[in-house]
């Protein structure tokens, strides 16, 4: 259910800084509303873009990070 926000892929961004990484996406949102509408309480569109990077649905590392690439 989850991997359905990103289509069963992970979305890879390389940003210059971790400070251009975003709080939240539209992902994030959709998701967010969805667990909300299913129960959850606390999954705010923040909550669920940390939870998306975590999981590896997300890999936000900054371009010149050893880690780029591997998730």
């Amino acid at each position: 259910f989850l991997w359905s926000f990103v289509d069963g892929k992970t979305i890879v961004n390389r940003w210059d800084s971790y400070r251009d990484a975003p709080a939240a996406t539209d992902a994030s949102k959709a998701m967010s509303k969805a667990l909300i509408k299913r129960g959850f309480k606390f999954v705010g569109p923040t909550i669920c873009y940390a939870f998306m990077q975590a999981t590896g649905m997300v890999d936000d590392h900054e371009a010149g990070c050893f880690r780029a690439g591997q998730v």
